[in-house]
């Protein structure tokens, strides 16, 4: 098989790098040549379909999602061009504003709790640096891929310089290191490719009655199974807010320790696959969901990640599947080890399932 291209992304919790390799397996045994990735969150699968020369249908409901497909999937410059941009962003003075108020704070000796008792993702220092950029970002009125390659530049140099665990539910109580570092735009790892590639960001119900792809892949959000965690704590709403937040410079309502944004709040952003409740038959609200959309989905195959961690079942997920097609392949990937082992379409999937943190892959020729 041909090396994997290089992506480019933030810290993302679910990330998909380390199974790109699989699925660009898995999508060499059809023929396909258009793809939907339906939930393509920091667009590293996008990215790599891409440059194997498929056509890409990417989306995602999440705003800074769409900045990135539209930065590495729309591009048609090369990188040399943008780099004026980026030194002009890089130069401009350091101000206060809304970011460095609600998300800046001191160094204080190590730690990140500040005088209201909060802790911050970002240093003064480079929220200052943000606030500048950000608004000078708007000034300069870009086109839109001009537009998404800065964003995608700030979120990348801001991810460099954070003080989390790779989200922005919780903040660290000491500095990282690279907390202190200063904040510096750099050229994204942007390209070209002859694809002819869509950029979308919507419910993936609404898109898929009017897309039609010779192959979908699906990573939904899998709600946790563990019954006493609450479902706010696996909502990529409120893992990814201060994102948005950037993306969408729109200064909102904000709320807990956290400052996340008000339309991140359990009520306002929940996903039908992270829901932990079952219906009247017992069912899993998710696993229904999963089943509603390879059946509306207007492709021939469709290739689903599954992660024995999430709030489906092996077994409803495994009737959801053979009831509504062919299963060409199975693929499993160890915990931590990532190894990757190929399986028959038996049941054996189902009991290897039981074992902690399995993620596998699942190759299915519709009905």
């Amino acid at each position: 098989m041909s090396p994997t291209p290089p992506t480019q992304s933030i810290k993302y919790i679910g990330s998909k790098l380390k199974l790109i390799p699989q699925v660009l397996e898995l999508v060499k045994k059809v023929d396909a040549k258009t793809i939907l990735d339906g939930f393509s969150g920091t667009t590293r699968v996008s990215q790599a379909l891409a440059k194997f020369g498929y056509d890409v249908v990417c989306n995602d409901i999440a705003p800074w999602s769409k900045v990135f497909g539209t930065c590495y999937l729309l591009n048609t410059k090369s990188r040399e061009t943008y780099q004026p941009l980026i030194d002009h962003l890089n130069a401009v003075p350091s101000i206060d504003g809304w970011f460095t108020e609600h998300y800046g704070g001191h160094a204080n000796g190590g730690s990140a709790i500040q005088k209201d008792g909060l802790k911050k993702p970002w240093q003064c220092h480079n929220t200052r640096k943000l606030d500048a950029i950000r608004q000078e970002i708007e000034i300069l009125n870009l086109d839109p891929v001009d537009k998404s390659v800065a964003l995608t530049s700030l979120i990348l140099a801001l991810d460099r310089v954070d003080s989390t665990l790779g989200h922005f539910s919780a903040y660290l109580k000491e500095w990282a290191p690279r907390a202190y570092k200063e904040l510096r735009l750099e050229v994204p790892e942007v390209f070209t490719s002859e694809g002819d590639h869509e950029v979308y960001q919507t419910d993936i119900f609404e898109l898929v009655p009017r897309v039609s792809v010779d192959l979908a892949y699906f990573d939904p959000p899998y709600g946790s199974n563990n019954e006493k965690m609450p479902p706010s704590r696996v909502r990529y709403a409120a893992y990814y807010h201060l994102w948005t937040s950037v993306v969408l410079f729109d200064k909102p309502t904000l709320f807990g320790k956290a400052k996340r944004r008000e339309d991140s709040s359990d009520l306002l952003a929940a996903s039908v696959f992270e829901e932990f409740r079952r219906d009247d038959d017992g069912h899993f609200i998710a696993v229904e969901a999963i089943a509603n959309l390879i059946r509306e989905t207007q492709a021939r195959w469709i290739l689903l990640s599954y992660s024995s961690g999430g709030r489906a079942t092996a077994e409803q997920l495994n009737e959801v599947l053979s009831s509504n097609g062919k299963l060409l392949a199975v693929l499993e990937i160890g915990y931590k080890r990532n190894v990757m082992a190929g399986m028959r379409w038996t049941h054996k999937w189902v009991d290897a399932a039981q074992k902690p943190n399995r993620e596998f892959l699942f190759l299915l020729e519709k009905n």
